[in-house]
């Protein structure tokens, strides 16, 4: 019988100040999935791959994008126990190495996902013979690598489950996952933890960039003078440009993240996306996210509105004054006109 196989995968993904490029990156997909899954989730790119020596052993991390601007950082730790409290100081020293990376390529941790997969493979039998560790697993996927977890809070993390067959398990968390395979096939798991952990940080950046647009908005409607001309024309008119943009970029965004979603398929991967993304609560964040454009809907209709409106009265005005102009221009002409007579007699 061969040694069981045990790995930690730490996963970072963040918003980097530069565009990524490389080769195409295909992950292997070996469990039922749709003929198109591989065309229909984001693609990576191969961005490149640095080495550090991580609890005395050479650690690979392979840098791959989601293009434009997300980088992954992927890392693969061979261990002797992933039960063992040991494997909270090598998860803490493959983020503090990831996060240099993705700082210089301009990341920061602000914009920025991390995810911890414990892969247990090339075992006989079945997956529930580790649920003796399940002190240890509950703990790894909560991080919590100090306060010992109430029975109840332990039995609860290790009921987000899925199997895809007798001799597989895979329990789902927050912060990290535990996948059980005596194949080793876990790649696929992988990369829709992966694409929900991406799913999730596009959901946060775009959150935050309708909540920059949003204050900015009522900020302008605040600014806008009751009866009089809101703004200068072509500052407004800018204003008014750059929320077009990040709505249409917004409402894009979104349909893009749904779309992804959608593709993904009836059958396994798509029951083992929709438990993770219950987990990160990804379908509340876009509700929130479609909330805030109607927000952001309403607040520039109300500013086109006022535009209008003052737009309209200013002309209303101006025909007012230029009418009155003519009116004494021809006044002027009369007197003209009769002085003119006056003097021919």
């Amino acid at each position: 019988m061969s040694e069981i196989k045990q790995q930690l995968i730490t996963l970072v993904l963040g918003r980097v100040s530069r565009e990524l490029a490389g080769e195409a990156f295909n992950p292997a997909i070996i469990k039922s999935s749709p003929v198109y899954y591989k065309t229909a989730v984001p693609r990576q790119v191969i961005v490149g791959q640095e080495n550090f020596t991580i609890g005395g052993k050479n650690v690979t991390f392979h840098l791959r994008g989601y293009q434009p601007d997300v980088l992954l950082i992927q890392t693969t730790i061979e261990v002797e126990d992933i039960f063992h409290k040991a494997v909270f100081s090598l998860e803490r020293q493959s983020y503090e190495h990831s996060y240099r990376i993705l700082k210089e390529y301009g990341g920061d941790s602000l914009f920025s996902e991390t995810y911890s997969v414990f892969a247990v493979t090339n075992y006989q039998g079945e997956p529930e013979q580790f649920m003796r560790h399940s002190n240890i697993i509950a703990s790894l996927l909560k991080s919590e690598e100090l306060l010992a977890l109430d029975p109840q809070e332990v039995q609860y993390t290790l009921g987000s489950r899925i199997k895809y067959s007798d001799n597989d398990l895979s329990i789902i968390d927050w912060d990290g996952a535990f996948l059980f395979d005596y194949n080793g096939d876990i790649e696929e798991d992988l990369e829709l933890l992966t694409l929900a952990n991406l799913q999730l940080l596009r959901c946060r950046i775009l959150d935050h960039q309708l909540d920059s647009r949003l204050s900015r908005m009522v900020e302008l409607v605040h600014n806008i003078p009751a009866g009089k001309a809101p703004l200068r024309s072509a500052d407004l008119s800018q204003k008014l440009k750059e929320t077009i943009e990040i709505r249409m970029v917004s409402i894009s965004e979104l349909q893009r993240l749904e779309r992804d979603i959608k593709l993904i398929g009836d059958w396994y991967s798509a029951r083992f996306y929709e438990l993770v993304a219950a987990k990160f609560k990804i379908d509340d964040w876009r509700k929130t996210i479609r909330g805030k454009l109607e927000s952001l809907e309403d607040t520039y209709s109300l500013v086109v509105e006022n535009f209008t409106v003052s737009a309209k009265h200013r002309a209303e005005w101006v025909q007012i004054v230029l009418f009155f102009i003519l009116q004494i221009g021809w006044f002027v002409l009369l007197i003209i006109e009769l002085l003119r007579f006056i003097r021919g007699r």
